[in-house]
């Protein structure tokens, strides 16, 4: 158990490092990267993906709680993100120390995005714009709405890499890198596409106890969304993968 909770830590650490340095590049003043859009942020955590499936690769790479629980839902063990090769037991305790290695690795990822941009969350600039680097939100408030859209991505998500597994094509994590993207592109929009329960909660805990000036709400009203939408979906990806093959 202890090397898929270093390995899982390890692995959603370099994603959110990855995943909130590129938003913090791109919303933060006065960054090289300020304002350089949409497509920058869906690539970057494309790529923060591609990097952390890599590190984590003893561990079967899941990185998500909505992964782990629709990977549980899909059968016995738990096969990995891009290699079923390796199957962990479904059993509770190895299911705890997924969610246990991936909330951790989420928090210090976010700790070490914020060190990385310190000077720049130390400049002035709007509350919204500072929790943005480290969590989701919607362009549009309405929680019914927010959350089928997140789990409409975490669905696709799942299944697909599900999908990946049943049909090996040897792109390993730069097929799941290119389909995060994918749903970025496509869904991410309405509410940022948190898509991982993980990569949401831990960095919200990093900006409520980091001392960031002028940072405002963590926005806990809202948190719900990101973590129940990516875990129903996932689920839900889990069992009809199961139905249909």
């Amino acid at each position: 158990m202890s090397d898929i909770f270093f390995s899982e830590v390890m692995g959603t650490a370099m994603l959110t490092l990855l995943g909130c340095g590129v938003v913090a590049n791109v919303v933060l003043p006065r960054t090289k990267g300020f304002n350089s859009g949409w497509i920058v942020i869906t690539f970057g955590w494309g790529l923060a993906v591609f990097a952390g499936v890599y590190v984590a690769f003893k561990s079967g790479a899941h990185l998500n709680p909505a992964v782990t629980l629709g990977l549980l839902a899909n059968g016995s063990d738990m096969v990995g993100a891009t290699d079923t090769h390796n199957a962990v037991p479904g059993t509770g305790g190895n299911v705890l120390t997924y969610l246990a290695g991936e909330l951790v690795g989420a928090f210090i990822g976010a700790i070490l995005a914020w060190a990385a941009h310190k000077k720049h969350f130390d400049e002035e600039a709007d509350p919204g714009t500072k929790l943005a680097v480290f969590s989701t939100g919607p362009a549009i408030r309405s929680y019914g709405w927010n959350f089928i859209t997140e789990v409409i991505g975490t669905f696709v998500l799942v299944f697909v890499i599900i999908m990946f597994g049943r049909s090996p094509s040897g792109l390993g994590p730069l097929a799941v890198a290119l389909l995060v993207v994918g749903i970025g592109l496509s869904l991410g929009g309405p509410t940022g596409y948190a898509i991982n329960p993980a990569r949401d909660l831990g960095p919200r805990l990093a900006h409520a106890v980091l001392p960031i000036p002028g940072k405002g709400s963590s926005d806990w009203g809202y948190s719900w969304v990101p973590i129940l939408g990516p875990i129903v979906g996932g689920v839900i990806a889990g069992l009809l993968g199961a139905a249909v093959l």
